[in-house]
């Protein structure tokens, strides 16, 4: 499997793993009603989750992972 390939799952699992449980707690707590509960779930698990790439490097390409909370590139 390719890097870029990784990237993609890596970053899509990601995104699932924050939205799902994200739209559930929207929708119990807030008085967001219809299409706003998955439009602010969105927003909020795009910014929450972790931005994967697949960089080249001299030594071969390397999954790079950037984060909200992270200031450095992993």
């Amino acid at each position: 499997m390719s890097t870029k390939t990784k990237a993609f799952i890596y970053q899509l699992t990601c995104f699932a793993i924050l939205f799902i449980p994200l739209r559930y707690v929207i929708d119990m707590y807030t008085g967001l009603t219809g299409y706003w509960i998955p439009i602010t779930a969105f927003v909020v698990a795009t910014i929450l989750a972790p931005k994967f790439q697949a960089i080249r490097t001299k030594d071969g390409e390397k999954l790079a992972v950037v984060w909200f909370f992270y200031k450095k590139i992993k």
